[in-house]
């Protein structure tokens, strides 16, 4: 079996550890305002004791600890060991923390969905030379692990450009449906959007660029008159009136240059 530590035993972090520990490996957990560890996990008093001895650190904390959580616990791994950031950070980040000095192999893992709905199964991606290593430990657990790549920052890259759209395609679709709410027609544009859903999944991405270049101007200034709508509805309208300034974007940008 395996000694893992895992830093930050939020709801991850804590996914993670119970199902390690299910699984019969050795789990130390560090985090300095979780409330509660998970059953079988040992917690240390700080990041770099729960680091000590161990053959592979799992990262669960937020972007903004990523740094100061490295620094602290690189120092003191072993070598052979693998060293896993699960943190949102940036590519860029993540390259640069995969170049700090350390006898660890450095993992970039992208978590490539809701551990709230799929837990410990959620799939990832991951990239650097710790890959294997995560993989190794984690595709036992049912785990989709797929190893991209490239240098750390590769992964996340990859999660960074999906979460445009699903991000996203998720604010739309609570605008809409707000905004289907107060006007009385849930159901409908429930429907509208479940049919948008559908079907041939590239068809449609070539329908939106295609049609968006060409229709982007007529397009703008129905979203203009959209956001109206939704501001008589009471609803907010982030996300269309963002819609109306990129499609006159787009148009501008498409405009052909007047000759001289």
């Amino acid at each position: 079996m395996t000694a893992c530590t895992v830093i930050g035993l939020g709801e991850a972090g804590a996914t993670y550890a119970a199902a390690l520990t299910a699984a019969g490996h050795t789990v130390t957990g560090f985090d300095p305002v979780a409330p509660s560890t998970p059953a079988g996990v040992t917690r240390a008093a700080t990041a770099a004791a729960a680091c000590e001895g161990a053959d592979i650190v799992l990262v669960m904390t937020g972007a903004a600890a990523a740094w100061s959580v490295a620094q602290e616990c690189l120092p003191v791994l072993d070598a052979g060991s693998t060293y896993a950031d699960f943190t949102s950070s940036s590519p860029t980040v993540m390259r640069e923390l995969g170049h700090l000095p350390s006898k660890a192999n450095f993992a970039d893992v992208a978590i490539l969905g809701p551990i709230s709905a799929l837990g410990e199964k959620t799939p990832l991606m991951v990239s650097g030379p710790g890959s294997q290593a995560v993989a190794d430990l984690l595709r036992p657990l049912g785990v989709a692990v797929e190893i991209t790549e490239g240098e750390p920052g590769a992964a996340m890259a990859h999660k960074l450009l999906r979460s445009v759209l699903m991000k996203g395609l998720a604010a739309v679709v609570v605008e809409a449906v707000n905004a289907g709410k107060a006007a009385g027609l849930e159901d409908w544009i429930r429907g509208q959007i479940a049919n948008q859903l559908a079907g041939d999944g590239q068809a449609v991405i070539d329908r939106f660029v295609t049609g968006t270049a060409k229709h982007a101007l007529r397009r703008s200034r129905e979203m203009q008159e959209t956001a109206s709508y939704l501001s008589e509805l009471g609803v907010a309208a982030e996300m269309t009136t963002a819609s109306a300034a990129a499609h006159a974007r787009i148009a501008e940008h498409n405009v052909a240059p007047v000759l001289r």
